[in-house]
């Protein structure tokens, strides 16, 4: 799985992996920040929540252009140096009135702008890794392993928040709307680690940077750039117009995904259990769900290693489920915080990679595999299958205003959601960021991968309106959502054949 990858990528997944860390460390909590530190309405919680995530993923088109003017490698230390400066402004405790919500929004500009410059740049520095034709045929298994390192810092993200939380509350007697900037003050040391590993592993992607000098000269080119002819205006219009399609898909995709950090949250802090045993409590420990991820790669893994490694695989599997029966038998009641569901999503990501790459690697051997547009299509059916279980289970509980708890679902059903739409995720993200790597004319590469981006931003608007339906019949926000996830479905495999024709 692992075999026959640019060393690049590692470099280039590790300092996201960093990033991300500090990035969904600071989410898993905010939108409960905005209630317990401001005292926000459901409404206007969700305004500030979706205008955040609507500037993360807008301004990557700002930042895209950029960088094909002035070079990919300078936006994206230049943004992460931004991004710090916004994390240590919101790691300042100075209350819950108007100079700190005013101090907050400037934070949160920064931070968007920060990640602007960052996150789409270098996606495409990764993407332009597979321009060498050695591994041409690596580019879709390259990004899931992208995406999967990634997520191993949303993994753990969410425990970080709560513990680091806990420890302010419990040991330094802060209270705990102030607590909340120790879990924001992580995101400035996760950004740390992510530039030094930037640079220590520069050497490994040096040859994709494209940087334009202080006089003012034309930007250097990665060696596929000078080598590739120009597109013909006709041909760069057809693959414009394919990505811009595709993008208005994935709206509706991250719409419904990216309930997760709202309503979702909003669902398991007001209506799901607060305890769990069994087999049922070790699923909010992380290191069981990483020990767990040990096990599945093993697996995958076992079958190709070689008579050493095979023996060194079975001793770690060995262990690991070692462990997991010793903590099983250990384990007693424990407590659920709602922002620990988030850590659902980043495990299976990592977990159902290996999966996902043996899938459709077998599929690929038999000629059978599927194109980027198709997978992006079921990735929007499974989508729907989440909320149809969420709509299902939500019938006759009771309606609510955030933020009181009601109810005591079982954890399950937001487990369960969180895996299917891991499944769609899996489909339709890394399948779809390194379909626009392969689309993009590379003269508009960078703004092409922004455009993806400003489909996640516009997605992530439109988070809010279920936000706004929360004080209804709860069957009525999930059902809306599957039902738009359909149509999305429904839309992208009418216009299937006129976008496997560029895939």
């Amino acid at each position: 799985m692992f075999e026959g990858q640019p060393k690049g990528l590692w470099a280039l997944a590790f300092a996201n992996t960093g990033e991300r860390f500090g990035y969904y460390t600071m989410l898993a909590v905010f939108a409960l920040f905005l209630g317990e530190n401001f005292g926000f309405s459901a409404g206007t919680a969700s305004e500030i929540y979706t205008w955040f995530l609507t500037l993360v993923y807008f301004l990557p088109l700002i930042g895209g252009m950029a960088a094909d003017k002035w070079g990919y490698s300078k936006m994206v230390v230049i943004g992460i140096f931004i991004m710090f400066i916004g994390y240590l402004m919101l790691s300042f405790p100075l209350g819950g009135g108007t100079v700190a919500a005013l101090f907050m929004g400037a934070a949160l500009l920064f931070v968007s702008v920060g990640t602007g410059l960052f996150k789409g740049n270098l996606q495409v520095m990764v993407g332009d890794l597979y321009n060498d034709p050695q591994y041409a045929n690596k580019r879709d298994a390259g990004f899931s392993l992208f995406y999967m390192l990634i997520n191993v810092g949303a993994l753990f993200a969410p425990t970080a928040a709560i513990k680091i939380m806990d420890w302010a509350q419990q040991s330094l007697g802060y209270t705990k709307a102030d607590s909340y900037h120790f879990a924001f003050a992580v995101a400035c040391v996760s950004v740390i680690a992510s530039i030094l590993i930037y640079y220590l592993g520069k050497s490994t992607f040096q040859h994709v940077i494209s940087a334009r000098n202080t006089a003012g000269k034309t930007s250097e080119k990665t060696a596929e750039t000078n080598s590739t002819e120009e597109m013909s205006p006709a041909e760069t219009r057809e693959r414009i117009i394919c990505l811009v399609l595709v993008f208005a898909v994935v709206i509706f995709f991250w719409m419904a995904f990216h309930q997760n950090g709202l309503t979702l949250t909003w669902f398991a802090d007001e209506f799901t259990a607060t305890t769990a045993t069994g087999a049922q409590a070790m699923l909010f420990d992380v290191t069981n769900l990483l020990l767990a991820i040990i096990i599945v790669f093993g697996i995958f893994n076992i079958g190709g290693a070689s008579p050493k490694g095979k023996t060194i695989w079975g001793i770690v599997m060995a262990a690991s489920a070692a462990l997991l029966y010793y903590k099983y038998t250990t384990t007693g009641e424990v407590n659920i915080a709602a922002p620990i569901f988030q850590h659902f999503n980043p495990c299976f990501v990592v977990m159902l990679t290996p999966v996902s790459i043996a899938l459709f690697g077998w599929l690929a051997k038999k000629g059978k595999e599927p194109k980027a547009p198709t997978k992006i299509g079921l990735g929007m059916l499974v989508a729907a299958v989440a909320y149809l279980l969420m709509t299902v289970f939500s019938i006759g509980l009771p309606a609510t205003d955030h933020p009181n708890h009601v109810a005591d679902v079982t954890p399950n059903l937001l487990v369960s959601t969180y895996l299917i739409l891991t499944f769609a995720e899996l489909l339709l993200s890394p399948i779809g960021i390194s379909f626009v790597t392969k689309v993009a004319p590379p003269k508009y590469r960078g703004m092409m991968m922004g455009g993806w981006f400003v489909a996640t931003a516009l997605g992530n608007k439109l988070v809010s309106i279920p936000g706004h339906m929360w004080d209804q019949d709860l069957s009525i926000v999930w059902g809306t959502l599957m039902c738009i996830c359909i149509v999305a479905a429904v839309f992208i495999f009418s216009i299937i054949k006129k976008l496997n024709k560029v895939a």
